[in-house]
């Protein structure tokens, strides 16, 4: 870790950015197995506070590790190093007034935990969403063809089939995708922000 660098105070305050945008600047973290709807409920959830003119944004898995993670792997430490980057880009993201929406499958709950804390240390709210669907139901969904492969020793370590899943113990919002449509899964998420008094001021 460098030594010689030195944390400058910021001159624009939260609460004035918040006066600024309209906005509270807030964290929507979705986490489940691949094939659960995380990318397509971001993808709505992000369309639609777009539309309510909302200063939002989505960080999603593949794209991520397009870029700033990908020399990352897919073994334990490369997943926490990932899901640690990931918390440090939401929080900055969520620091200048953004409603940031990651979608990982982020399966470990001391990462997750880890994510949060960091929103916490910074007075910013963390908004951890369960998008949840049993695992007979993403395997026949599957739509990279990932289960497949896995099931068949093509990927290692692989979330839900050779490598865990630890399910979120007390998410501010459970949604269960084999149940709940994708524009009812935006307006309950939509829905808790606005009571929270996170897309207002």
């Amino acid at each position: 870790m460098a030594t010689n660098i030195t944390l400058h105070p910021g001159s624009v305050t939260n609460l004035e950015r918040t006066q600024l945008l309209g906005q509270t600047g807030v964290t929507v973290w979705l986490t489940g197995l691949s094939g659960s709807g995380k990318s397509t409920i971001a993808c709505a959830l992000e369309q639609h506070l777009l539309n309510l003119h909302k200063f939002t944004y989505r960080l999603d898995g593949d794209n991520v590790r397009f870029g700033l993670n990908k020399d990352l792997g897919f073994d334990e430490k490369s997943r926490n190093e990932n899901i640690r980057r990931i918390g440090e880009v939401s929080k900055l993201f969520a620091d200048a007034g953004c409603v940031s929406i990651t979608a990982f499958i982020s399966p470990y709950l001391a990462d997750r935990a880890i994510a949060r804390e960091l929103h916490q240390k910074a007075s910013l709210p963390f908004v951890e969403v369960y998008v949840d669907a049993p695992l007979e139901v993403v395997e026949k969904r599957d739509p990279k063809g990932l289960y497949k492969k896995a099931r068949a020793g093509e990927i290692e370590e692989f979330t839900g089939i050779s490598a865990p899943y630890e399910a979120p113990e007390a998410p501010e919002i459970h949604i269960k995708t084999h149940e709940t449509e994708v524009l009812d899964a935006v307006r309950i998420i939509a829905d808790y922000l606005a009571s929270k008094g996170y897309l207002s001021t």
